[in-house]
C-alpha cells in the first residue's frame, strides 16, 4: 500500500458534478494498492502500521508553530481517494505502465476496508471519493505538506 498524504485546509471530491466526499482541515490521502496487497492484507501487521502511521504522523503545527500534532490530535478530517497511479512504472518509454497496481477487484475491496478501518478509528471524520470513478479532486494544500508513505519502508 502507498499513501500520498497532503495536509489540507479543505478538500473535496466531485463525481458527475456532485460532491462525493469533503472535509475541512485535515488530511487528503491518495491510496494505492500494489502487487503485495492481496485480500489478506488487512489482517497483517503492516496494514495496521500504515493506518496508525497516517493517523499519528505529527505534521500539524502546535501553538508554537512546530509540527508536533497528529490528525488525531487536531480533530481534523480524513478524505480517502483511490489512486492506482501511485504504482505507475515509468522506467521504460514515456507512457507509464500500471502493471504493478493491484487488480481493480482486489483494490476495491482493500479501499473499502481501509475506509472502514479509518472510520472506526476516526468516527464521523472520514470521507471518501468513489472507487474507479473519474473524480475531480479539489484541495487547498496547507504548508504545503505532502508525504509519501509506502508500507515496504515501514518494515
Amino acid at each position: 500500500m502507498r499513501l500520498l498524504l497532503q495536509r489540507v485546509r479543505e478538500a473535496r471530491v466531485r463525481v458527475d458534478g456532485g460532491i462525493a466526499g469533503e472535509i475541512g482541515p485535515g488530511l487528503l490521502a491518495l491510496a494505492g494498492f500494489g502487487p503485495d496487497d492481496g485480500p489478506d492484507a488487512p489482517q497483517t501487521p503492516r496494514w495496521t502500521k500504515m493506518i496508525e502511521k497516517m493517523l499519528e504522523l505529527r505534521i500539524f503545527p502546535d501553538a508554537d508553530g512546530k509540527l508536533n500534532l497528529s490528525l488525531r490530535d487536531t480533530g481534523g478530517g480524513l478524505l480517502l481517494v483511490s489512486q492506482f497511479t501511485l504504482y505507475a512504472d515509468c522506467r521504460k518509454g514515456r507512457r507509464p505502465s500500471f502493471h504493478l497496481a493491484a487488480k481493480p477487484e482486489t483494490a476495491t475491496a482493500l479501499f473499502d476496508r481501509l475506509a472502514a478501518d479509518c472510520a472506526t478509528r476516526l468516527p464521523g471524520r472520514v470521507a471518501t471519493g468513489t472507487f474507479g470513478a473519474d473524480m475531480d479532486v479539489e484541495l487547498v494544500n496547507q504548508g504545503p505538506v505532502t508525504i509519501l508513505l509506502d508500507d515496504a519502508a515501514l518494515g
